[in-house]
């Protein structure tokens, strides 16, 4: 199968700090991406899964955080992610009316390696993402199901899809076909290098107010009738890093995804569900833990700001990956997207 165009093969690089050799979500160790695409009849939707490391997430929690730009959503585990400051399940994407689904193949899944969820110990706190995939794909049909959330964990690896896959196939951006995209830095620290990496879920922004990093700004061909209709998208937005830092402190670095998106043209308008969540492979939590004080490493928040750096630059990079490697689309009656490319 040919490999989609990034958004480097036209130019569209952002900043100045290098980036990790697969340019990906999947450059930090450990981290794994899987997709399942569903495409017939009016059906264009998907699921895909993170997949933080190799082991077992419910017994090694991660220390996350989420942070909320715009809340027009309906995510399913912000509230503990906020409370704790843990991630204990692999992260899925979905489409809005299939989030109750995914959570359910979670719980499934965490049970099935940890049979003393709910009788012997704690529950488990699903975490599912959405965006509203209804213009392209006929929503209402409910067609995701559990078995579909099952396979993109199954599938997931370090070889990582972009453009129209999973939960990206049937979203929309800037009055273009959007979908799933990624980026990452490199950064090193104490002469030790490390990685920082950026995946998103695209599906946000007005026709006619894309930005590009050279200032361009571009529409659509044959601009749709809805261009400056209200902007009642949504992107998620999911950063990971091997970088040590406390849940306060993913939460600063997340914040500033929103600078990545302010530059390519979003406002996070009124109907916009713009949300991120971050974790760091390198603080786990035990949940077995007997001791009653634990390690844990930090930053030296006085060199934070090459994190806010990577995090604008990959979130802006990342969105502009899912748009040049998503191609047009047409889907549920007879709706149409076409593919930036064809613009560039």
């Amino acid at each position: 199968m040919t490999r989609p165009a990034r958004a480097r093969t036209f130019g569209l690089a952002c900043g100045q700090l290098p980036t990790g050799e697969l340019n990906s979500l999947a450059d930090v160790p450990g981290v794994r991406i899987g997709h399942h695409t569903r495409i017939e009849g009016e059906i264009r939707t998907g699921v895909t899964a993170i997949v933080p490391h190799g082991g077992n997430l419910y017994r090694k929690k991660l220390v996350a955080a989420v942070d909320v730009l715009n809340g027009f959503g309906k995510s399913a585990g912000l509230v503990q992610v906020e409370e704790l400051g843990t991630i204990e399940t692999p992260i899925l994407l979905t489409n809005t009316l299939s989030v109750g689904t995914c959570c359910t193949a979670l719980v499934r899944h965490a049970i099935e390696h940890n049979p003393d969820i709910g009788r012997r110990t704690a529950t488990v706190n699903p975490v599912v993402f959405e965006c509203n995939d209804g213009y392209l794909n006929d929503i209402q049909a409910l067609a995701v199901t559990e078995d579909d959330a099952r396979a993109a964990l199954d599938n997931a690896s370090t070889q990582v899809q972009v453009g129209s896959v999973g939960a990206g196939c049937g979203m929309s951006t800037f009055g273009f076909k959007g979908g799933i995209g990624t980026s990452s830095r490199r950064i090193t620290f104490d002469g030790t290098g490390y990685h920082f990496g950026v995946l998103v879920l695209s599906n946000f922004g007005r026709a006619g107010d894309l930005r590009l990093p050279d200032g361009r700004v571009v529409a659509p061909p044959k601009a749709p009738a809805d261009q400056k209709a209200p902007e009642k998208g949504s992107i998620i937005i999911i950063a990971a890093t091997d970088i040590p830092l406390s849940d306060r402190q993913l939460k600063r670095v997340i914040r500033r995804s929103g600078v990545g998106l302010a530059r390519l043209g979003s406002f996070w308008g009124h109907g916009s569900g713009d949300i991120a969540l971050g974790f760091t492979t390198a603080n786990m939590l035990s949940h077995d833990e007997t001791s009653a004080l634990v390690d844990l490493r930090i930053l030296n928040e006085e060199r934070i700001d090459l994190l806010f750096e990577a995090m604008a630059d990959a979130t802006q990079e990342a969105v502009l990956d899912a748009l040049v490697a998503a191609g047009s689309m047409t889907g549920r009656s007879g709706h149409y997207r076409p593919a930036l490319v064809d613009v560039l």
